[in-house]
Formats: structure tokens, C-alpha cells, sequence
């Protein structure tokens, strides 16, 4: 169970090795802060300067208290003094847990906490946690808790008290001795390792440009590429394909009879296959009609009679000819 504590009020400690850390959100202006701590004696004051545990010293010579550093979480960042009660020297009845912001005040620093863990149960909720909020904002060091005892038992208290001079002049006050003309010398003065800065937030990579297209190569212009006219394709015929047609024959157009004038007897057919038959020859195995005197002309079939022909007429004549037929 988690103590949400209140600025004076204290928890009983049942762990034996106890993780105090700070914790703090980074952001644009926010300074950064250290976590430090001082071991007092009976009198409420240091036994020496080697009772101050802070970033230039972050070992105290019993090894009980020790500083683990700065570590980045998903709440922000942290940095992380750690104790363990068991081993603390009976001399030393109080251990202060600090927070300094290097000069500058801590109405700038937002939402400071110090949250207390069991250091041996991994990954275990804080046994308790105080919410620091300084009184004036112009507090430059904060006594955030402590760690004290009570007899065989340890226990935490939330305090939250400021000092406007820093981290020196705290720790002054509780009899860490501080020579101005030696700064060099001075733990306190010395400077102080870098701070932990948040990450970057990650950059939006450029969207890849497109490579451009390389353009053709150009002919040379002292040998131009030579473009002749197109040569016909032969058409090789088709095997198998048929021979074409003759030509058509013209039809014979009969010759047409002269208008006016006596026809022209028609020549006599030959019978296709026999011989054409001579005139006069009589017709085998029939009897012969007599001849007519003077009646030429084709005889007539055998066992038929015979057609009679008329004598010419003597008074024919000729029709009246044309304009074109007299003599000029």
C-alpha cells in the first residue's frame, strides 16, 4: 500500500534498504534538479564534510548511503539516493534527502515528488510518495524529507522546507564548512557533472524525392544514324494455292440480216458424228420419187410425198429502193 503524504506527516519503515527518488517533468525553461543527502549527528549537524552525499561526492565513506544518478522514465526524469538503515552507524540519527535546481528557483520545476521504495522487492508500488511544492517559489534547495529514527525503528517524514541560497547555503546551515577563496577546493563549489538532457522527440524523415528521369543519350552529330526508304516485302505465294482462270472467251453474237435485202441461205449443220449426206443420194430401202425436170433442191425423205414447187411468177419485182440507192 502507498502513503499519499502530507507536508509533516511521517510513515513507519518496515524495509531495511530504502530507494528515496526524485522525480520531476523536463520541458522548455525547467531547470534540472539533483538529488543530494546529509547524515546528521545528535546535534543536527554534519560530523564532517564527508556526511555530504551529492554529485561531487556520491559515496558516503560507510557505504551505506550512496547517490545512483540520473535515469530517465516514462513520467519524466529521476535522480536517486539510496539508504540502507541497517548499516547506519548508530552515531547518525537523521539523514536529510535534498533537492537542488543549481541556482535557479523552483517555481520553475513541475511536478516534483519524492517517492520512497522498497529497494529489495523489484519492481514493487512505493511504500509512500509527497507531492513537493515550494512556499515562495524563489527557493533555490528544498529539504524534501527524512529519513530518522526512532528508537530500533526508522521512519519518513515530508517536509518540503526551502532555502533561497542554494545547495551552499543549506548546506551551511547544517555545518559543512564552505571557504568563498577556495572555491576550487570546495566540494560544493566544484563544478557539476552535466545533466541529463530529455531525448530529442524523434524528426519526421523527408519524404524521398522521386529520382528524375535521365534523359536519352543524344547521337553524335558527326555520324547521324542513316534512315533509308522501306524495302517492299516479296509476297511468297501459298504452296497448294490454285492456278488462276482463263480468261473469259467472247460469245459469238450471230450476224444480224441487212434490212432490204435478199437473205443469205443458212449453211447446212453438219450432224455431229456422221458424215453430211450428199444431195441427190437417194434413202436406202425405200422407193425413189421421179425427179422433177428443171426442180433442183434438196429431195424430199423417203416414203413421204413429196412438197410441189411453184414456177416462179414472172411479174415480181423489186420494192421501190431508198434515196440512198439512186444514182446522183
Amino acid at each position: 500500500m502507498t502513503h499519499a503524504m502530507l507536508k509533516g506527516s511521517n510513515v513507519p519503515l518496515q524495509a531495511t534498504t530504502v530507494r528515496a527518488v526524485l522525480r520531476w517533468t523536463p520541458g522548455q525553461g525547467v531547470p534540472d534538479v539533483d538529488a543530494s543527502a546529509l547524515l546528521l549527528g545528535p546535534d543536527d549537524r554534519v560530523r564532517s564534510d564527508e556526511d555530504f552525499v551529492f554529485y561531487n561526492q556520491p559515496r558516503h565513506p560507510s557505504g551505506q548511503v550512496w547517490r545512483l544518478g540520473k535515469k530517465r522514465v516514462a513520467e519524466g526524469l529521476t535522480d536517486t539516493i539510496q539508504t540502507d538503515l541497517s548499516g547506519v552507524e548508530p552515531s547518525v540519527g537523521r539523514i536529510l534527502l535534498v533537492a537542488s535546481a543549481d541556482g535557479v528557483a523552483f517555481d520553475r520545476v513541475t511536478s516534483l515528488r519524492i517517492l520512497l521504495y522498497d529497494a529489495a522487492a523489484a519492481d514493487a508500488e512505493p511504500l509512500a510518495h509527497f507531492d513537493v511544492k515550494p512556499e515562495t517559489g524563489q527557493e533555490t534547495a528544498l529539504i524534501c524529507g527524512e529519513l530518522y529514527r526512532r528508537g530500533d525503528v526508522w521512519k519518513f517524514r515530508a517536509l518540503g522546507e526551502g532555502y533561497s541560497n542554494g545547495l551552499k547555503g543549506l548546506a551551511t546551515d547544517f555545518g559543512i564548512s564552505v571557504d568563498e577563496s577556495e572555491g576550487a577546493d570546495d566540494p560544493v563549489s566544484a563544478p557539476r557533472p552535466e545533466a541529463v538532457q530529455p531525448a530529442p522527440a524523434p524528426s519526421r524523415s523527408a519524404p524521398e524525392q522521386p529520382t528524375p528521369p535521365q534523359p536519352a543519350p543524344a547521337h553524335s552529330a558527326s555520324a547521324p544514324p542513316v534512315v533509308g526508304p522501306e524495302q517492299p516485302t516479296a509476297v511468297q505465294p501459298l504452296p497448294g494455292a490454285s492456278r488462276p482462270l482463263p480468261p473469259e472467251q467472247p460469245t459469238a453474237v450471230p450476224a444480224q440480216p441487212a434490212y432490204g435485202y435478199p437473205q443469205q441461205p443458212a449453211a447446212a449443220q453438219p450432224s455431229y458424228g456422221y458424215p453430211p449426206a450428199a444431195a441427190g443420194r437417194p434413202g436406202y430401202g425405200y422407193p425413189q420419187a421421179p425427179a422433177t425436170a428443171g426442180v433442183t433442191g434438196a429431195q424430199s425423205g423417203y416414203g413421204y410425198p413429196q412438197p410441189v414447187t411453184g414456177a416462179p411468177d414472172p411479174d415480181f419485182r423489186l420494192p421501190p429502193q431508198g434515196p440512198q440507192f439512186i444514182g446522183r
